[in-house]
């Protein structure tokens, strides 16, 4: 397969991967319609350090590691799950405190900052995300692909991600849908929270 057609291969599949909804775009949505566009962006940019290091992950072949090591993978899973089943959580909980309505992700994103480190914990939250890129490197590139097409395709996924969620930051920080958001945030964050609190017992149970 030509070189190109490797590269557009691996654009095509990751695309669809990141639009698919997951924790990351939960959470890129929530810090965008209830902080600010620029916390959402710096979240933004925790993705696309993570997708930085799940690319070089799958290029190195972490999916060997952690059939090698398996109780690696467990400990990942675990850890993962708690981190998004805690978030989850935390929202909940929050959207309970009435008086604080306009104050929970606030309090929990003081800076952007710490948005960009919720961002980029999130999406290295699920090691499956590992996994999959690991799949996608088998099935697109050659067994020992050339450095320049393995870096190459790394940019991709990164660029991929990032123009996604910085979109969805834009739809989420806009007048309208923040406006909406504020008035129906009890609700909007209970949903938010039992979802992700989904995701997270979801990682956990599956093999």
């Amino acid at each position: 397969m030509p070189w190109h057609a490797q590269l557009l291969t691996v654009a095509s599949i990751w695309l669809v991967a990141a639009v698919s909804p997951g924790p990351n775009f939960l959470l890129t949505a929530q810090i965008a319609a209830a902080q600010s566009r620029t916390r959402g962006l710096a979240a933004v940019a925790g993705i696309a350090l993570a997708t930085a290091v799940w690319g070089v992950c799958g290029l190195l072949g972490v999916q060997a590691l952690f059939t090698a090591a398996p109780w690696a993978y467990v400990a990942l899973k675990i850890a993962g799950a708690l981190y998004l089943v805690l978030m989850g959580l935390r929202l909940i909980v929050n959207a309970r405190r009435r008086a604080q309505a306009t104050a929970d992700l606030r309090g929990a994103l003081p800076t952007p900052a710490r948005a960009f480190w919720v961002g980029l914990v999130t999406s290295l939250a699920n090691p499956r995300s590992a996994l999959s890129v690991a799949s996608l490197f088998a099935a697109a590139l050659p067994p020992d692909p050339a450095p320049a097409i393995g870096i190459t395709a790394i940019v991709l996924m990164i660029a991929i991600s990032a123009a996604w969620y910085a979109f969805v930051v834009y739809l989420f920080a806009s007048g309208i849908v923040a406006n909406t958001y504020a008035r129906l945030r009890h609700w909007v964050d209970r949903v938010a929270g039992c979802i992700l609190v989904l995701f997270g017992v979801k990682l956990a149970m599956e093999r």
